[in-house]
C-alpha cells in the first residue's frame, strides 16, 4: 500500500467536502466548470463546433475521490467517467449507486481511454500528490491526450506560498486557539458565510491574490 492509499483510507473526503472549506472550494470551482460546459453546449468552443445536448458532453474526472464533482455533474445530465487511484475512495463512489462510470486508474497512464475522447477533463486531485516535475507534466500530457481538440482541461493545485504561511508558520497558533475554544468552524454566521462566498466569487480571478489562495484552478483549452 502506498502512502497515498494509507492517507485516504483514513481520511474522510466526504466530510471535508461538506465542511465550510469544502463548500467554498466546490461552489467557486463549479462556477467555472459550468461556464465552460455552457460554452460546449452552445457549440462556441471552436469556429466549426456545433451545439451539444448535456447527455452528449463527455466529462472525465481524474482523481475523482468519492465523487464530489462526478456525481453532481452526472445528476445534471452529463456523461461522466471517473478515475480514482485509491480503492477505498473508488468503493465509496461506486456504493452511491449512480450512473457515473468509475474505474481504478493512475493519472500518469490513462491507457484505458483513447485520444480525443472527452469534451471536459477535470484534473483536481492528482496534482496535489505528484511531487516531481516530470510526474506533473506526464499527468498534464495524459489529460491533454484524452481531451478532444477544442475541449477544456481544468487543473487544480495547491499554492506553495499559502501552504508555507499556513502550515509552516501559523498552524501552531491556530491549533492552540481551537484547543482554547477561541476559534472553530462556526466563527462565521450562515449569513456571513454566504456573503464570504459572494466575495470569493468576485475576487477569485485577481492575479494579485494568487499567493493568498490555497487551491488554484488553471483553465486550459486544447488546440
Amino acid at each position: 500500500m502506498t502512502n497515498l492509499e494509507e492517507y485516504y483510507n483514513k481520511f474522510n473526503e466526504d466530510k471535508r467536502l461538506k465542511s465550510r472549506h469544502g463548500i467554498m472550494e466546490f461552489t467557486v470551482t463549479m462556477k467555472y466548470v459550468h461556464k465552460y460546459l455552457d460554452i460546449l453546449e452552445r457549440g462556441e468552443e471552436m469556429p466549426d463546433a456545433e451545439p451539444k445536448a448535456k447527455s452528449d458532453i463527455k466529462i472525465l474526472d481524474i482523481g475523482a475521490a468519492t465523487g464530489g464533482y462526478s456525481i453532481p455533474l452526472w445528476n445534471e445530465g452529463y456523461d461522466v467517467t471517473a478515475v480514482e487511484l485509491v480503492k477505498h475512495n473508488l468503493g465509496m463512489l461506486k456504493a452511491k449507486g449512480t450512473g457515473v462510470k468509475a474505474f481504478q486508474g493512475n493519472a500518469l497512464k490513462l491507457k484505458r481511454f483513447d485520444d480525443n475522447s472527452f469534451d471536459l477533463t477535470l484534473l483536481f486531485g492528482p496534482m496535489y500528490h505528484l511531487k516531481t516535475r516530470e510526474e506533473q507534466l506526464q499527468a498534464l500530457r495524459e489529460a491533454k491526450r484524452v481531451t478532444r481538440p477544442g475541449g477544456y482541461i481544468l487543473v487544480a493545485y495547491v499554492m506553495n506560498e499559502y501552504a508555507f504561511l499556513t502550515y509552516g508558520i501559523k498552524e501552531g497558533h491556530v491549533l492552540e486557539n481551537i484547543a482554547e475554544g477561541k476559534l472553530d468552524e462556526a466563527y462565521l454566521s450562515e449569513e456571513q458565510f454566504a456573503a464570504f462566498i459572494q466575495y470569493q466569487m468576485a475576487v477569485c480571478e485577481r492575479a494579485d491574490l494568487l499567493g493568498a489562495s490555497a487551491h488554484t484552478v488553471d483553465i486550459l483549452q486544447k488546440h
